[in-house]
């Protein structure tokens, strides 16, 4: 068996070791920042287009992952970094796409709150799958203690309870926030996502000759299917954008987190696991924009037309 990761191939120890625990704590506090016990309430008075969002994330999204994980072939350890992936909660920026594209804001952050407490059992139980799945064919193994996926929820849960707490106390403060956490998170994947490439510029070729395909054709099926199914079982056109964006857009943070500091693996076994997430980021930012572009016009161009139909 490798040694976990210290100090990873390409990348400097303090980015991996220091930066990127901060860089997780700093985005879960965004997301208690943005929430209220109320948020949480609204699944259970609303459950319709939550529900539906959530089967979506949890139960469709890594079924389909695994197919075109088989369908293309993946070599072992990119195949377990896609389905990590694939296990890892929608992103806090997912909100901010919402916003962009006239989603339902409220939706989604309580979306994201809900799906990142059922990660919590979701995430190492498809990361586990993967694991087993593939363990045959990788030398000295892959294994994630469970001492370490305890660490990673203490990390998770502790700065969003924080941030609710500050929110409950001084509701102006975190309305001042909301925006620079937002974009910081954004900065924060963008600055791991380029050390991760630059630290494997020497295999980026190949990398994105294995993965750039799946991962760009997950990435267009998770914002696909988040709108046009609940849009399909009667959710609102606001709504159905506020799904699509939970779905399309995953804590890729998470993930690399994962992949490098907590998954018991050979140095250069972490990099190669933590790539799908890196690569998923190139394509998620551009397709969610492209993607909520699209579909804000066709909501709006709906609305009009109802509106003048009932006039």
């Amino acid at each position: 068996m490798g040694q976990v990761a210290p100090r990873l191939r390409g990348m400097d120890s303090a980015l991996t070791e220091i930066g990127l625990p901060i860089a997780l704590a700093i985005i879960m506090f965004g997301l208690g920042l943005d929430l209220t016990v109320a948020d949480f309430k609204r699944i259970v008075r609303e459950p319709k287009a939550a529900a539906i969002a959530l089967a979506c994330q949890i139960v469709l999204m890594p079924i389909i992952c695994f197919g075109l994980v088989a369908l293309f072939d993946l070599p072992p350890l990119l195949g377990i970094g896609m389905l990590l992936l694939a296990a890892s909660p929608g992103g806090t920026t997912a909100a901010m796409f919402s916003r962009l594209f006239r989603g339902d804001v409220a939706l989604n952050i309580s979306l994201t709150a809900a799906n990142t407490a059922i990660a919590i059992v979701t995430l190492p139980l498809i990361t586990g799958l993967a694991i087993s799945y593939y363990n045959d064919e990788i030398t000295g193994g892959v294994s994630m203690p469970l001492a370490e996926v305890i660490k990673v929820f203490g990390l998770i849960l502790i700065p969003v309870a924080i941030g609710m707490v500050v929110r409950s106390k001084s509701p102006e403060f975190a309305e001042r926030m909301d925006k620079p956490v937002r974009i910081g998170s954004a900065v924060i994947l963008a600055v791991l996502v380029l050390a991760i490439l630059l630290g494997e510029r020497d295999n980026i070729t190949d990398y994105l000759a294995d993965i750039g395909l799946v991962a760009a054709l997950f990435c267009a099926v998770n914002l696909l299917i988040g709108y046009y199914l609940p849009k399909a079982l009667g959710v609102t056109g606001p709504q159905a954008i506020a799904s699509s964006m939970e779905v399309g857009v995953h804590n890729a943070t998470l993930a690399i987190y994962v992949a490098l500091q907590v998954l018991e693996v050979t140095d250069a076994q972490a990099v190669t696991i933590s790539v799908p997430a890196a690569v998923y980021s190139l394509f998620m930012f551009a397709f969610a924009a492209l993607w909520g572009t699209y579909v804000s016009r066709q909501v709006t161009a709906a609305t009009t037309s109802n509106d003048k139909q009932t006039v």
